[in-house]
């Protein structure tokens, strides 16, 4: 953990508010990509971000200095996220107008370009929704994973941290979500052309 952290850990610790709002401003984008990604829809995205940072600032002197603060913040996202799925009746509809607040190549890493062609744009728009649409075929925790994975290029190792389980249970969930994914995908244009990448 970089130590620049450690002491606006120390700081939010002795009561320092202007501490704790520097850490909501460092993570509250990923933070909020994460659970809009999981739970695709910008209110609920909105709500656990909130619920996220309440649930740190309160257990923040609980938090192991040994730990990655990103990977602990993750675990507390990705856990809400989860449970806020699991305690819905019915699955999530998907909301088209969240798809215009975020676009794939917001989403995924290393696409800080938009896409400038406008028949590109709107291939990258249809697949989006059609990834999106796919990602409810599979189980909070498996969407859990494939998002961490290939839209916040989560390693394999630091997403089992996230989880607090082992490596192998970690690809082995995003092993079914990506097969579960595929067959949902396959149903709309051929084969996915999407690929695991365990490294």
């Amino acid at each position: 953990m970089e130590e620049n952290e450690q002491n606006i850990i120390d700081r939010i610790c002795r009561g320092d508010t202007a501490a704790f709002q520097r850490l909501v401003e460092r993570y509250k984008k990923k933070i909020y990509f994460l659970a809009y990604d999981i739970l695709g829809d910008h209110h609920e995205a909105e709500d656990i971000s909130h619920e996220v940072f309440i649930k740190v600032f309160r257990s923040l002197k609980n938090f192991r200095r040994n730990s990655k603060m990103s990977s602990w913040i993750y675990q507390i996202t990705a856990n809400t996220c989860i449970d806020a799925l699991r305690k819905k009746k019915s699955k999530p509809q998907v909301n088209l107008e969240d798809f215009n607040h975020v676009s794939l190549q917001d989403n995924l890493a290393g696409g800080g370009t938009r896409v400038q062609n406008p028949e590109l744009s709107a291939e990258a728009s249809i697949m989006q929704r059609r990834i999106q649409n796919a990602l409810y075929k599979v189980t909070p925790r498996e969407r859990a994973v494939f998002v961490m994975r290939h839209y916040n290029d989560l390693e394999i190792k630091e997403i089992a941290e996230v989880l607090n389980v082992s490596s192998g249970t970690v690809k082995s969930l995003l092993f079914r979500a990506l097969k579960k994914m595929r067959k949902e995908l396959s149903t709309h244009r051929g084969k996915s052309s999407m690929e695991a990448n365990y490294d």
